[in-house]
């Protein structure tokens, strides 16, 4: 059986029944991928959310987390590989992913937030291959999406759950983010209406992958994890195929010993 480091790439599924390929080719990051975890130091954002059930990486002191949840009910259909599973009906007519970075998180560095560059890859395609929003999702002015600010949660190591902080002008922001070590955010497809070929649709089944990344200045990649999102399709088990040009692998799950 071939199997591949990471859940970000070409997709293939059928929504009828049929089994579920993928051929998986992004490099994977130095540490292996963490499942169902808590984040540090809590879910500082909004009030009332709750940890857990995120698929972390953590990398030269930094903590990088994704999970997919059903917003105000706080559902989270954790597989505990990296992937999520929700009906179309718990799904419809929205889903969000909770993205959270910790750019100190075992106290050792004392980096910040505004010592590195990020990325966030938000797929818009329900089939056979991925259509990935790309940008930064922090740092100020590094993509035309948004310029000035943003109102993510900032915090540190010790910011309590719900109180994390949300800047409401560009200074406000950049000190932030220059004086603190954690931000964290609930998005979900529906925030980026950007182009008229790039559109959720909550009515079909469909399968989305979302990634986080963590750059230094060289651009050389510190951190990253990645998530796949079911919707009204059922996580296909690992599996080997032969023969015909049909490619057998499987779902790389990369855990701690």
């Amino acid at each position: 059986m071939v199997k591949f480091s990471s859940i970000s790439s070409i997709k293939a599924l059928s929504i009828g029944g049929a089994a579920a390929l993928a051929i998986l080719t992004t490099p994977a990051s130095a540490a292996p991928l963490l499942y169902d975890q808590n984040i540090t130091p809590d879910i500082i954002f909004g009030s009332g959310n709750t940890n857990g059930a995120f698929t972390v990486d953590q990398d030269n002191g930094i903590e990088l987390g994704l999970r997919a949840k059903i917003p105000f009910v706080g559902t989270t259909h954790s597989n505990g590989d990296g992937t999520y599973s929700y009906s179309l009906a718990e799904a419809n007519p929205k889903w969000n992913f909770d993205w959270t970075v910790n750019t100190d998180y075992n106290g050792a560095t004392n980096n910040k937030i505004s010592d590195f560059t990020y990325r966030l890859g938000i797929d818009f395609d329900p089939g056979l291959t991925t259509d990935f929003l790309e940008f930064d999702p922090i740092t100020p002015n590094a993509a035309p999406l948004f310029v000035g600010f943003f109102d993510h949660s900032i915090g540190d190591n010790n910011t309590g759950n719900g109180a994390g902080t949300e800047a409401g002008d560009a200074l406000t922001y950049q000190t932030l983010i220059d004086g603190n070590n954690v931000l964290q955010q609930s998005w979900r497809h529906a925030f980026f209406p950007i182009h008229p070929t790039r559109t959720y649709d909550p009515a079909i089944n469909g399968i989305y992958d979302v990634y986080l990344s963590a750059f230094d200045a060289q651009g050389q990649t510190l951190a990253r994890t990645e998530i796949r999102v079911f919707i009204g399709v059922p996580e296909p088990a690992p599996f080997a195929v032969m023969g015909l040009g049909l490619l057998g692998l499987g779902f790389m799950r990369r855990r701690k010993a």
